[in-house]
Parts: C-alpha cells; sequence; structure tokens
C-alpha cells in the first residue's frame, strides 16, 4: 500500500477522536463527576473499596470526607501487597506492570502501578490524542510519511511474583500496538537499549538512513542525541539528513531553557514543537493548538482530578478542590484518582491554570522543588523563564542548571546559589547574573519584595560548572538517559555540595 494512502488513512482515523474531546471540552465538569461515579463503581469491592465503604459514596463531598489525600509512602503498603502476587487491593482487575521511578530526587524507588485500563485508556490513548489534536491543526501534514524518533529510557524489565517492574517506556514498548511500533525508529531492541552511550551510538546508526519526520522525547536528552547526530553525520543541522521534519513532540522537563539551542540545529519557521505532560502515573495533558505554551488538561482518561493550593499545601488549613472551583493564575498542586487504584494520590507536581474554558494549564513545578527558605516561594516555571530571558539576552546556550538557598548566618544575609553549566558561555558573567536576577523579580514578587533593597536576600550567585558537570553527576549515580532528570530548585544544599565536589 503506498506511504500517502497510509498517511491519509492514519490522520482520517486519529481525526475521529476529535468529536469525543469536543464533548468534555463543552462539559469538563460532568464528565469528571460521571468519571468518578465509575472509579468507585468499579472497585467497590477491593480491600480499600470496602475500607472506605465506597458502595455508599454518592457525591464527591462523601469521597472527599471519607477518602485521605495520599503520598505514595502511604500507599506504598498496598502497592506492596499486590507486587508480592495479591489483586483486587486497590484495583479491580489484575495489576501485573509497575512502573519503577525515582522522580527527581528520591534515591528510594517508587513502584507505581500500571492497569491494562491505563494502559489503553489512558497512556496509549494520550498518544493518540496527541497524534489527532496535531493533524486536526495541520491539515496538510505528511507525518506519517515518515517514522517518529523516540528516546526511550532502559529496557530492564524485572519479573517478581509473576508481576514485572521497569521504566514506564519500557512497559509502553512492551505492550505497545502494531501502528505504533510500525511508525517509530529506531526498533524497540535499540530504543531500550540499558548503557547510554552504546544505545545513542545504535540510534544514530540505525535512524540516520530513515526518512524521520517527527521527534518524541525528554528535551534534554534528545538534544544530546541531535548533537550527536550532527557530530556524527558532519551535517550543519538536521534537515539536512532529515529533510521532511515537521514536528518534535516533548515534556518531562520545560523546553524554555532549551528552546533557542533547538532553533539552531531546527533553523526553520514551519518547524512546530508540541508539548505533553504525562508521568509514570498517567497521562495528563496536551498542547492543543500550534505555537502555545498552554496545555488541554484530559479528562476522559480514567483520572480524576483534584488540587490543593499552594499558599496552604502542608499547612494545617490546606484546603482541596476540585475541578469546577480552580481560578486562573494560581499556583495548585495536583491530586489524582485513577484507573490504576492510585486513590487521591499527591502526585507532587504543580500546575497553573491560563484558562477555565476550556481547562488549559502550564506546568509550574514540584511541590518538593521549589525554594522558600525566606519567603520567595520561587518556581521552576520563575527560572526557566528567567534562564531564558538571560540567554537571549547574553547571547549565550544552557546545558543544565540547579538552585540552592545559602542559609543566613550569624549577620550575613541569605542569597540563591545557582550551579549553571554553559554551551554557549557569556562574554559577561555578570551581566547574565544581573538579567537573571532582575528577570526573576520581574516574575515573582514575593522574591522581588526579598530583593528589595537586599533586605532579606544578597544577589544571586552564580558558579559556572565545567564542561560534562550534570552528566557526570547523573551517571554517578547511573541516572543517564530516559526520564532522569536534573532537579532544578531545592530548600537544601546536597545536590548544589554534590556538585560543587565534582567541579
Amino acid at each position: 500500500m503506498p506511504l500517502s494512502i497510509i498517511n491519509s488513512f492514519a490522520s482520517w482515523v486519529l481525526k475521529q477522536r476529535i468529536h469525543q474531546i469536543e464533548l468534555f471540552l463543552k462539559y469538563p465538569n460532568e464528565v469528571q463527576e460521571e468519571l468518578l461515579h465509575n472509579l468507585l463503581m468499579a472497585s467497590e469491592n477491593t480491600v480499600i473499596g470496602k475500607q472506605y465503604e465506597f458502595s455508599t459514596i454518592n457525591s464527591y463531598q462523601t469521597f472527599a470526607e471519607r477518602v485521605p489525600i495520599a503520598t505514595y509512602e502511604e500507599l506504598q503498603p498496598l502497592i506492596e501487597r499486590t507486587r508480592l502476587g495479591e489483586q483486587n487491593v486497590f484495583w479491580e482487575t489484575p495489576i501485573k506492570w509497575f512502573a519503577k521511578s525515582s522522580g527527581t530526587t528520591n534515591a528510594k524507588s517508587k513502584f507505581i502501578p500500571v492497569s491494562n485500563e491505563a494502559l489503553e485508556d489512558c497512556h496509549y490513548k494520550g498518544s493518540k490524542d496527541l497524534l489527532c489534536l496535531y493533524l486536526n491543526n495541520n491539515e496538510d501534514s505528511e507525518l506519517f510519511l515518515g517514522k517518529s524518533l523516540r528516546l526511550g529510557g532502559s529496557s530492564q524489565i524485572y519479573e517478581n511474583n509473576n508481576t514485572f517492574f521497569g521504566d514506564l517506556s519500557a512497559i509502553l514498548i512492551e505492550n505497545m500496538p502494531m501502528w505504533a511500533e510500525f511508525s517509530s525508529t529506531p526498533s524497540s531492541k535499540t530504543s531500550l537499549m540499558s548503557e547510554w552511550e552504546t544505545k545513542m551510538a545504535a540510534i544514530i546508526n540505525e535512524t540516520k538512513n530513515e526518512n524521520v519526520t517527527s521527534f518524541a522525547g525528554v528535551p534534554s536528552w534528545m538534544l544530546v542525541l541531535m548533537n550527536r547526530v550532527l557530530e556524527n553525520t558532519g551535517k550543519q543541522n538536521l534537515f539536512e539528513l532529515w529533510p521532511n521534519l515537521e514536528v518534535y513532540f516533548h515534556g518531562g522537563v520545560s523546553f524554555s531553557p532549551y528552546k533557542e539551542q533547538y532553533k539552531n540545529i531546527l533553523p526553520s519557521k514551519d518547524f512546530r514543537y508540541y508539548e505533553i505532560y504525562n508521568a509514570s502515573e498517567g497521562f495528563f495533558a496536551i498542547q492543543d493548538l500550534n505555537n502555545s505554551s498552554d496545555l488541554l488538561l484530559m479528562l476522559d482518561y480514567g483520572i480524576f482530578y483534584e488540587f490543593i493550593p499552594m499558599d496552604t499545601f502542608g499547612t494545617p488549613n490546606q484546603k482541596v478542590i476540585r475541578l469546577a472551583d480552580v481560578e486562573l493564575n494560581k499556583n495548585y498542586a495536583i491530586v489524582i484518582t485513577t484507573n490504576s487504584g492510585l486513590w487521591r494520590y499527591l502526585i507532587g507536581d504543580t500546575v497553573r491554570f491560563t484558562s477555565l474554558n476550556p481547562y488549559r494549564i502550564r506546568v509550574t513545578g514540584r511541590t518538593k522543588h521549589h525554594i522558600n527558605v525566606f519567603g520567595e516561594e520561587l518556581m521552576v516555571e520563575n527560572t526557566d523563564q528567567a534562564i531564558a530571558k538571560a540567554c537571549q539576552v547574553t547571547q549565550t546556550e544552557v546545558i543544565d542548571y540547579t538552585v540552592a538557598p545559602i542559609f543566613m548566618q550569624d549577620k550575613e544575609k541569605g542569597a540563591h546559589e545557582w550551579m549553571i553549566e554553559f554551551k554557549k558561555h557569556p562574554a559577561d558573567v555578570g551581566l547574565f547574573q544581573k538579567v537573571l536576577d532582575e528577570t526573576l523579580q520581574t516574575l515573582n514578587s514575593d522574591y522581588e519584595a526579598k530583593r528589595y533593597n537586599n533586605m532579606t536576600l544578597n544577589p544571586l550567585v552564580i558558579n559556572v560548572a565545567r564542561e560534562n558537570l550534570f552528566y557526570d553527576w547523573l551517571k554517578e549515580r547511573d541516572k543517564l538517559g530516559g526520564q532522569h532528570k536534573i532537579p532544578r530548585l531545592s530548600n537544601q544544599r546536597d545536590y548544589l555540595e554534590q556538585l560543587k565536589e565534582m567541579c
């Protein structure tokens, strides 16, 4: 069958989903209420369903009063029972897969349950919807005339009492539908190789002669791969190798610090970037418009959403609200109830709503990844935007960064200390520091107040990292590639001190 026919047919099939998306756009809160009812009804006879008497919960208010907000540590005993082979503990159907995730900070691994329902109705549905929304916005797309170059994590899948665990990417590829495998490169075997350096070479060797039309992966690691491709092939930009490139689907970390570097190796005004927000726990949101930084919250993936305003988070006055009660431009911690049996689970991410009709969000950081030692409430969204601005003004490029507080000692005021690895160094680090600091003040009024006349905070301090510092730091911790990320902000100095020792 000619590729043009396949491209047209695939586009037609994917676009059929638009009508269902329009339903939750029109009735978002009703769709969420019905979803919660179905989740409760499906789990009435589970261990957790009997504990909280799901069969008698007939309203959101009763659900919120009866079922507590839970961290992973609080759900872990139930998860471990299922990992040891017991079923019907927190979800009605057998759960055999667990996504191993250490997040960004914890050395201790988490094992996130992944049900068959979550695979089909959340993760794979999200992937199809991403294509659906992209194709709906770009009628002339020829995406399926070529292949998508994907960059996944480790292939290692381990068995434990007839259950299995590994990277989410490994689980998704292990269970991947045929249509996805057919349209992707490199092969599953290469994509899931464990050793990072060997994997890079294998991916380049396998993909450089393919007709690649799109990319999919985490921006920081994809950029490493793209630069390696250029080095290996001697090309000046990626269009010289893959002339039919049209889109990069990205997620996992903010794109802001890397945007200019991508423009340098993908120098076309017509090339598009589409962002997604997914995690081991589920697929949550998708960019639904060209040239947008906002993500449409997907409301029919078997996930019921609640939110905790960050100004009450972790306090005795902590307040939990449902989707219908969120407000624009406030930071919220996300709480999810899922079709994998995570009940009122605190995922650890923070978001801000940019639209309420439809519900669109931006990811602003992590509940553990902000700095509030001095009342400054600095979020990752702030630092990413400030880094991007400083790079633009000083014509520099940044590979990675992390920030920690300098604590007050004796009569000395506090400050923020940065470790920044540059790809292209600023001619004047002092100017870079000045723009960075001033931009943070324009973005965050709390930070501005603490910096006013150096009242509480002294000017920020920048350490220029040696080449490959962050890469080596991750390598030492066996966290190269895949979904592993540098912790951007911390209220402690642990990461920064480790990096300074290696600098």
